[in-house]
């Protein structure tokens, strides 16, 4: 690799946060995300010495990263949610057969993608949109107007700006905007805004119902368990394709083949801005406990509405430096 000598690497860095969440909201996946970043500054690197300056340095590494994120989604496979594989099972049918073959959405680590700011409806508009449902919505929109719609509704970039870092004019910068926003309105899934800020009061309310909820999960009492769930709440655990909606179903699943959850250890983490539970399941020799899923927890009007299980631990846990297995004690076990 070719580097130039006066190339300002230290300033790029700062930008890698927003370039992280800005890869992730195109691509769906926290690995190839961070993989685009890393192309990224690759390609700033080797290419400095022909960067002319006529827009800012941040501009143009959007630039890189957006072509970086267009040629990945040229020969990969959207991302997909158990949603999108009809409707919803039930806890009565034979549980299905995993589909490792599905590309599925990743959770991210909220370290990865949020901004360190004091500003709590820049926050807040930065936690919207790396929510679960909000990037899956996205998965569904051609590429580029993908691209679009992240930088005019996200980052609210100017039109004329758009145009110029993808090559294009204004109005087809607009055509596609509209487009995308009709694509997001069929599937019933709200924009980010900014001064969408949240209070401190709903803040507490969700502390505590999360407090309640860890507390129930590790006795597991499905019974205190089902009464935090919204009445249409939604069980999904990628890579099963089988989704179940509604409190009487979900009951059924935790009280059968959920059953060896039973005795789990939660610790919470920070996924998508999205509160988040690390869950290991007791060893069947009784023996410690063996890394499960990651559960990441949608709340509506003050209950739990969506309670996304994935499974794939061995790529997961390491983004959260979590160990895969726990002692008797229920203290890390390092590999």
């Amino acid at each position: 690799m070719t580097v130039t000598a006066d190339a300002p690497s230290g300033t790029w860095e700062q930008h890698r946060v927003e370039l992280t969440a800005y890869c992730y909201r195109m691509l769906g996946s926290s690995a190839d995300a961070e993989d685009a970043v890393q192309d990224t500054m690759v390609r700033a690197w080797r290419s400095y010495d022909k960067f002319e300056g006529r827009s800012s340095v941040r501009s143009w590494l959007y630039k890189i990263a957006t072509n970086v994120c267009l040629t990945m989604l040229d020969s990969r496979k959207r991302r997909a949610t158990p949603m999108d594989f009809g409707t919803a099972g039930s806890a009565d049918a034979p549980v299905p057969a995993p589909r490792p073959e599905v590309s599925w959405l990743e959770p991210i680590p909220d370290a990865r993608v949020l901004p360190t700011v004091t500003d709590p409806a820049e926050l807040a508009v930065s936690r919207e949109s790396v929510r679960l449902a909000f990037v899956a919505a996205l998965q569904h929109l051609p590429a580029r107007q993908r691209a679009v719609l992240i930088l005019r509704e996200v980052l609210q970039w100017k039109a004329s700006e758009v145009a110029e870092l993808l090559g294009t004019t204004v109005a087809s910068v607009n055509s596609a905007l509209q487009r995308a926003r009709a694509t997001l309105a069929e599937q019933h899934v709200e924009q980010p805004e900014p001064g969408a800020a949240g209070s401190a009061e709903l803040d507490a309310e969700h502390e505590a119902l999360l407090a309640r909820y860890a507390e129930a999960f590790e006795r597991y009492d499905v019974g205190a368990l089902v009464h935090l769930l919204h009445e249409d709440a939604i069980l999904n655990m990628p890579p099963f394709d089988l989704w179940l909606q509604g409190i009487e179903d979900i009951q059924k699943w935790w009280v059968g083949p959920g059953a060896p959850c039973k005795g789990s250890k939660l610790q919470p983490v920070a996924a998508n801005g999205m509160p988040a539970f690390a869950q290991w399941r007791p060893n069947p020799d009784g023996e410690g406990y063996h890394a499960w899923a990651l559960q990441v927890l949608g709340i509506r009007d003050g209950r739990i509405s969506m309670y996304t299980s994935f499974l794939d631990v061995d790529t997961l846990f390491p983004m959260w430096d979590l160990p895969l297995h726990l002692d008797r004690e229920g203290e890390p076990v390092r590999e």
